[in-house]
């Protein structure tokens, strides 16, 4: 049998259930880390409840995975996963999703495994939204999932560094109301409302245009220009105003109408 012919009918067998983003269909990717509790926890240690140096190495993933082909317009981490809206428009590798998936889980786990040093690994899936709407809620169910995750976490390891094995200190914050989980910090004299809001809301990485300075050659002369360049945001608002701002965000991005 000719290569050729070999070749059109075993492709048969990896396209066959190929399916593709339908247009005017908003893209959201979601990246999360596998088995990163044990990673984290056991094999390199990090502080617990939140360590800045692995904040540091989940937002330079979320900068690369924005940089590695695709037209993403506003990424978004917490604890470890990421979250990104691509552009409305966005129309690399047809929108076929294994495309999608398997390079953003594979740029993900590369970048991040060169920055810890050892291998860490994450798995992709793709939300396909039909409204705004839907895409401002999304956002909004992850930054408030960070809230409740960051009260948990904070209560939770101070509970264990007060000797409470996992057990009791899983069983002392399960069903109890937000409140309780509150006095609980008070009691060791933290206040969840002052600890830093990233650890409470998640960071987000979006394109913003500055001033960078640049040399014309026609002239000699040292000129500023326009340029984009990512901005990463410590301090994301929440509830309704998270909603306008990713609302604003996305008009910000949209192509001008055409009359």
């Amino acid at each position: 049998m000719k290569f050729d012919d070999l070749d059109m009918i075993m492709r048969v067998y990896e396209t066959s259930h190929d399916r593709s983003v339908l247009p005017n269909m908003y893209i959201v990717a979601r990246i999360d880390g596998r088995s990163f509790t044990k990673l984290t926890k056991e094999v390199h240690k990090f502080e617990a409840p939140f360590d800045e140096r692995f904040r540091d190495m989940m937002v330079e993933t979320v900068k690369h995975l924005m940089n590695c082909g695709f037209n993403v317009i506003y990424g978004y981490t917490e604890s470890d996963e990421i979250s990104l809206l691509f552009n409305f428009n966005e129309i690399a590798f047809g929108r076929k999703t294994r495309k999608y998936i398997s390079i953003l889980a594979g740029e993900a786990s590369a970048k991040f495994s060169s920055l810890l040093g050892a291998v860490g690994a994450f798995d992709c899936r793709l939300s396909e939204l039909p409204n705004k709407q839907l895409v401002q809620d999304y956002f909004r169910w992850r930054n408030e999932d960070a809230h409740r995750n960051a009260l948990n976490a904070h209560c939770y390891w101070r509970l264990r560094k007060d000797n409470f094995s996992q057990g009791e200190a899983t069983a002392r914050i399960e069903g109890i109301s937000t409140a309780a989980k509150n006095e609980i910090l008070f009691q060791y004299g933290i206040n969840f409302n002052e600890l830093p809001n990233w650890q409470k809301r998640g960071i987000g990485v979006y394109w913003k245009d500055v001033k960078k300075e640049g040399f014309n050659p026609k002239t000699n002369e040292t000129v500023l220009v326009n340029k984009r360049a990512l901005y990463t945001d410590y301090e994301l608002p929440m509830r309704d105003e998270y909603n306008l701002f990713i609302k604003a965000l996305m008009e910000k991005h949209e192509d001008p109408v055409i009359i």
